[in-house]
């Protein structure tokens, strides 16, 4: 009988006072039980005849960022444990999953306290409804949730207590209104071109999808990760040409940062176009082999206000011009390391990194680096 049940998936927004951050991000059994009654209360106001479906919700509260990951990992979990419990039959029924003994029943379902600290958390919910009413449910909860859906009193009330924070909302929300509101909120923040990809990969993954950074640089979403062309490579044809072209490529590898940091929260994949995907928290971008004529390549660091080490290239000193070898783009904010200690070992180079203090372009605009004088 279980199959014949349709998921409809929301969340419980939990907008906090200025400074406040709850006690914990997770309940224990019986509050997220307490908390699950309280909330089917208030649904039953809000969408009269919800009683037909089944009531589910995970006691933890969430980032925006952990919920809307490629294939909803916390509502999948949270809709495959809902449809283990046998005592609760198709005809309705309150589910709810907390700590026993300090640890949640799935991993999926743990908060990670690297996203902790934002204005609004998420507690996850859905209903789990009959087929023959989960379209019309879907559609009032469309319509009733984002008109009418504060939470009630005694729900707001035993929240704040239970985990030691004052709210200044507590609202119902569909799975799409979240994803609504995250759009609004990226492209208020100039990240629309990134929304563009997320949406991709959270709605339409098996479909391909294009979009143009704001200053220009590509973004492709294919099979399941976003790929880029290598920034310098794509600055010396796209962007040198530009008023003060040092500036508007550190200001392309502050965008690129933002994306990739946004990208890792979500779950999606960044990587160079033709090169495998990137987990590292950096992207290493070759342009040439070595010359065995030359001297050791050495590692030069381009610098930028705002952005520390923006980029490291690897080249070997040749008289009236460098010889690039690679470029390398930090963009987690503890990569630098290890992007170091790889770019050390695959061109055999030492560690030392000579700082420029600046982002050294050469004539044509590529990403560059000192040459010895031909004098």
């Amino acid at each position: 009988m279980n199959e014949s049940l349709i998921a409809c998936p929301a969340v419980l927004a939990l907008e906090l006072a200025a400074g406040e951050v709850p006690a914990r991000l997770e309940l224990t059994r019986d509050e997220a039980q307490t908390l699950a009654t309280l909330v089917a209360d208030d649904l039953r106001t809000l969408l009269p005849g919800v009683e037909a479906s089944r009531f589910a919700l995970a006691g933890a509260l969430f980032d925006g960022v952990e919920l809307l990951r490629p294939g909803f990992p916390v509502f999948a979990t949270l809709e495959e444990l809902a449809r283990r419990i046998p005592r609760v039959t198709t005809a309705g029924g309150v589910v709810a999953f907390g700590t026993h003994e300090g640890h949640m029943p799935a991993q999926p379902l743990v908060p990670d306290t690297r996203y902790a600290g934002g204005p609004m958390r998420l507690v996850p919910w859905m209903l789990l409804a009959p087929e023959n009413l989960a379209a019309e449910l879907t559609s009032r909860m469309e319509v009733e949730l984002v008109g009418r859906g504060e939470a009630g009193a005694a729900t707001a009330d035993f929240l704040m207590r239970t985990l030691g924070m004052r709210l200044e909302h507590a609202r119902y929300l569909s799975r799409d209104d979240l994803l609504a509101l995250t759009c609004v909120q990226y492209e208020h923040v100039n990240l629309a071109p990134l929304w563009t990809m997320l949406e991709a990969a959270l709605l339409t993954p098996y479909k391909d999808e294009t979009a143009l950074g704001s200053r220009g640089l590509p973004l492709h979403y294919a099979e399941g990760r976003v790929g880029i062309p290598g920034p310098a490579t794509w600055f010396a044809r796209a962007g040198a040409q530009r008023e003060n072209p040092a500036h508007e490529f550190a200001g392309t590898l502050f965008e690129l940062r933002q994306y990739a940091a946004l990208l890792a929260a979500h779950h999606v994949p960044l990587h160079l176009e033709g090169q495998p995907a990137q987990t590292a928290g950096y992207l290493v971008e070759a342009v040439a082999d070595a010359d065995p004529d030359l001297p050791a390549p050495a590692i030069y660091a381009h610098e930028a206000p705002g952005l520390g080490m923006a980029a490291l290239t690897v080249a070997q000193p040749s008289p009236g011009k460098a010889r690039v070898l690679a470029h390398g783009y930090p963009l987690a904010p503890d990569a630098l390391a290890p992007l170091l200690d790889t770019l050390a070992g695959r061109y055999a180079t030492e560690h030392e990194v000579h700082a420029l203090g600046r982002v050294l372009l050469d004539a044509d605009g590529v990403l560059s680096a000192p040459a010895p004088s031909l004098h």
